[in-house]
């Protein structure tokens, strides 16, 4: 008997999970409003599906967000297809509101979509009142971040947390104003500086991207008004959306060495259901993105990594908008990996997908970038009104046999006739010898040139097996249309 209430007070024991580290640290001051909570456990951590996470004004105690375990974080199956479904039949309208979780409920539609009836976590993120499906919390080995709904906190306040028993599988919570508790910063940056930095352990202007992003105003009017972010080296979390910016620079500390992620796909944040997107302009935008910059404008990207950690439609990086300029930037998603709809000039950067990797409307300048995929490089969907995707002494690198640069198959009744891809001075590296792959007879107009492409040890490709509509160019007979292409002031009109 005495050796049997031994085993179960050690198995009592063994059960606990202990907070042994919080982030903010219990009683700390000038704290960032856009900070997500972190905690180190004693043990692995395994999240729970019931209780609460809530934070309060610790002067007031009015309770200021509160997460609701007991809600799925968001839909694991595709929602069933729409035959009904419709492009907006009146182009989206981006509206400069200041629409927050605090002043609109979220799922509140934004377009002529219906509601969303699905009962998931909902967070307004960048205006856009639809929401999106979060995680509250993610869990990895000991350590919990905690995401509470965006623009809840405010600066010269003093918030306490509380965590219900079940949260957390194992630990008993924090109960009380004392358990954790910490103050923001008296105010915002000065309105007046254009310089901001962004550091994840708190000590910049803001934790997070999307919290400086928040903070730019929208449509600034010229370059001279224009902010400069400066990213830390660190791991960034987040899913990030923002819509209506101008003339903002983000630069990050390093490529490798700053890393924007989350994990999101089109299961997980789908299009409305009756609502279709992205193949129009002007239709409703798309939420399946880790990093979407949506209706922006003269962006300056630089030195650093942006990925999804999900398969499936799942871009790294969604980009909406014109003259936006992209420099030693990593990307990683599926399929698709990127989708540029509007002017876009990327250099020296890294594009990794599964298949389709790069997609959208263009126009898209590649100068000496490193595209790898493992099935088709591109589905290109540009119109008449503006070139597709241009790539200059760049490398695709196959990762599979199936990994041909392009394809245009009827889509759903619909293809690109106009579609434009053009090859120069290009490496290729295990790519099939027909070079493009499937183009249905609707899109057998489109163009598709080819110049001087070579392997990795700059020979030649044998173009004796390409796909017929891939139009070799001539070095003097074509020597006009080489020099257009390759000066991406005539490919982008800038």
């Amino acid at each position: 008997m005495f050796m049997a209430i031994i085993a179960s007070t050690i198995c009592t024991c063994m059960a606990e999970n202990n907070i042994i580290g919080m982030f903010p640290e219990n009683g700390a001051t000038e704290v960032n409003i856009d900070t997500h909570l972190r905690l180190t456990m004693s043990d692995k951590a395994v999240v729970g599906n019931k209780g609460h996470v809530s934070v309060y004004d610790k002067k007031t105690g009015k309770l200021v967000d509160r997460l609701d375990m007991s809600i799925p974080a968001g839909p694991t199956k595709s929602q069933p297809k729409n035959p009904a479904a419709q492009y907006t039949p009146i182009p989206y309208t981006y509206k400069s509101q200041h629409i927050t979780n605090r002043n609109t409920k979220a799922g509140t539609p934004s377009g002529v979509n219906a509601w969303d009836t699905g009962h998931y976590q909902l967070d307004i993120i960048g205006g856009f009142s639809d929401g999106f499906h979060f995680y509250p919390i993610i869990a990895k080995d000991k350590k919990l971040t905690i995401y509470l709904h965006h623009n809840m906190l405010e600066y010269g306040h003093e918030y306490y947390v509380t965590i219900d028993k079940g949260v957390i599988e194992g630990c008993n919570g924090i109960k009380g104003k004392n358990g954790w508790s910490f103050s923001t910063k008296t105010k915002s940056p000065d309105a007046n500086r254009r310089q901001l930095t962004v550091s994840a352990d708190g000590k910049g202007d803001f934790n997070t991207i999307q919290g400086a992003m928040d903070f730019i105003p929208d449509s600034i009017a010229s370059v001279e008004q224009g902010y400069r972010i400066f990213m830390r080296n660190g791991d960034y979390e987040e899913l990030v959306y923002f819509r209506n910016k101008r003339f903002v620079t983000i630069e990050g500390e390093s490529r490798d060495g700053v890393l924007i992620h989350y994990p999101n796909n089109e299961v997980f944040n789908p299009h409305p259901a009756d609502i279709k997107t992205n193949e129009v302009r002007g239709t409703f935008p798309s939420r399946r993105a880790a990093f979407a910059a949506d209706n922006c404008c003269d962006l300056t990207f630089r030195n650093l990594t942006i990925k999804t950690d999900c398969k499936g439609q799942a871009e790294g990086l969604l980009v909406n908008g014109e003259r936006n300029y992209f420099e030693n930037i990593h990307i990683i998603g599926d399929g698709d990996a990127l989708q540029a709809n509007g002017s876009c000039y990327w250099h020296n950067c890294h594009i990794d997908g599964g298949g389709d990797t790069i997609l959208g409307r263009g126009p898209s300048f590649f100068n000496h970038c490193t595209i790898t995929s493992y099935g088709a490089f591109m589905w290109i969907r540009n119109g008449q009104e503006n070139h597709g995707n241009i790539f200059v002494d760049c490398h695709f690198k196959g990762l599979s046999e199936h990994a041909e640069l392009g394809r245009l198959p009827d889509n759903k009744g619909k293809n690109y006739p106009h579609a434009e891809c053009v090859l120069l001075n290009c490496t290729l590296e295990n790519i099939p010898a027909y070079g493009w792959g499937q183009i249905d007879d609707s899109a057998k107009t489109a163009t598709i040139l080819e110049f001087n492409s070579h392997d990795v040890n700059n020979q030649a490709i044998d173009i004796a097996g390409r796909n017929p509509l891939m139009r070799q160019l001539d070095p003097i007979r074509d020597a006009e249309i080489i020099g257009n292409y390759s000066d991406s002031r005539w490919v982008l009109d800038w």
